[in-house]
């Protein structure tokens, strides 16, 4: 009783970014100057709040984003974030009212899916999303990585490494992670603010930001075909012995080349015996190219990106799958009522992709929403599903068909925290 959900309007900013701040278990109290700098970041009309009279209790906004889908085509995207709801008024449906009022703008707005990173695992299934892309941390024990660590760098014939400033990752670092999106499957559009804050040309006030070191790899033509950004921490030297470690922030590629020599750099740094990554892809090659791959210890592995469909012909229509022939009639159950219905999908080695609605048609196989998610990027078997109950089979081999098609030779990535 009295709850009111609403579009934010510009004077319900800084009440806005104190509830999302004390969801988020942030300070108490928020500075003008920080709320003029997260209102830089709002989309008003895409941002909700829930309002116990004056006091914002529930937080929701997302943001227009491009997903890269196997094949290298993309479809837009609804990118959901800041979700948080005031411990004193959970259990209310705060997110469920808000969560289905940006479903169904997103999807008369013509996006094609909706993705978020889950804080926590067992909330977003009940809203017909699945985990479609995986995250791994590593660390790495440097001494025993079996590495030259007198590495003097790639064959300048093919590329070199070399130091570069904020400024030039500010001036090349979005067109070469262009090339980098649309390689990768579950790469996701970044805004042009996203470049400032990394290099600290932009700096929130409640941001502890510290200036990283960034490492670009250039070809043979000049063009950079990878960037790295790591931080060192160097504490003292116990019996004057070097302890120091790095820590890769990123590192980025659009080649196999560009990618083991940054990583090579970053292993022959001097005095590091310990790196640590950030989140990489769950099939990163870091533990390969060591010449002892047990120095590689994975750290952290878990689901990062979450994606639905809203509209399943367009969606199914942007990837392509494995080189064969294939008439599959797919049974969406969607409780939402968003992306429900009855679906051919044909496939040929010579031919686009087509999927088009089948009222009527007999299915091949059923599932909702939330595996179709999983599905849908190439990270999970059809099959694994059909064993866990998760997708029902109606014909013989068609679980194997949907395995053959869905699955992509590399897992998909989200390089991107949004």
């Amino acid at each position: 009783m009295g709850l009111e959900i609403r579009t934010l309007e510009e004077g319900d900013v800084a009440e806005w970014v104190r509830a999302l701040d004390t969801g988020f278990h942030r300070a108490p109290t928020v500075s003008p100057e920080e709320v003029a700098a997260r209102r830089a970041r709002l989309d008003l009309d895409r941002t909700q709040g829930a309002f116990d009279g004056r006091r914002c209790v529930a937080t929701f906004r997302s943001m227009p984003r491009e997903l890269t889908v196997p094949g290298g085509g993309t479809v837009r995207a609804d990118a959901i974030t800041n979700v948080a709801v005031t411990a004193t008024h959970r259990r209310r449906g705060l997110a469920t009212r808000l969560m289905s009022a940006d479903l169904a703008a997103a999807k008369e707005r013509g996006e094609a899916a909706a993705i978020l990173v889950a804080a926590e695992y067992p909330i977003y299934g009940r809203y017909g999303f699945g985990p479609a892309t995986w995250v791994t941390y590593w660390d790495v024990d440097v001494p025993r990585a079996g590495l030259d660590r007198r590495y003097a760098g790639p064959d300048p014939a093919e590329g070199t490494v070399e130091l570069i400033s904020a400024a030039d990752v500010r001036a090349y670092g979005p067109g070469m992670y262009e090339r980098v999106r649309l390689g990768t499957p579950g790469a996701i559009s970044r805004e042009a603010l996203w470049w400032d804050l990394a290099t600290g040309a932009v700096v929130l006030p409640s941001s502890s930001f510290k200036e990283p070191f960034f490492v670009a790899y250039r070809n043979v033509s000049g063009e950079i075909d990878g960037l790295a950004s790591y931080r060192v921490n160097d504490p003292r030297w116990p019996n004057k012995l070097p302890r120091a470690d790095v820590t890769v922030d990123s590192l980025l590629a659009v080649t196999p080349a560009a990618e083991a020599a940054l990583w090579r750099y970053l292993l022959s740094l001097d005095w590091v015996v310990q790196l640590t990554t950030e989140h990489r892809a769950p099939d990163d090659v870091l533990p390969l190219l060591l010449g002892d791959v047990r120095a590689a210890r994975v750290d952290t592995h878990a689901d990062f990106m979450w994606l639905r469909l809203l509209d399943v012909p367009v969606a199914l229509s942007a990837r392509r799958y494995g080189p064969l022939a294939a008439d599959l009639v797919l049974d969406v159950h969607d409780p939402a009522g968003l992306a429900g219905g009855t679906y051919r999908l044909e496939t040929a080695p010579d031919a686009a992709p087509r999927c088009t609605p089948a009222p009527g048609a007999a299915p091949d196989l059923s599932l909702d929403s939330g595996a179709l998610g999983r599905l849908y990027l190439g990270d999970e078997s059809a099959v694994r599903l059909a064993a866990l109950g998760l997708l029902a089979e109606h014909r013989p081999g068609a679980a194997a068909t949907a395995e053959l098609l869905f699955r992509t030779a590399r897992r998909p990535w989200c390089p991107e925290v949004f």
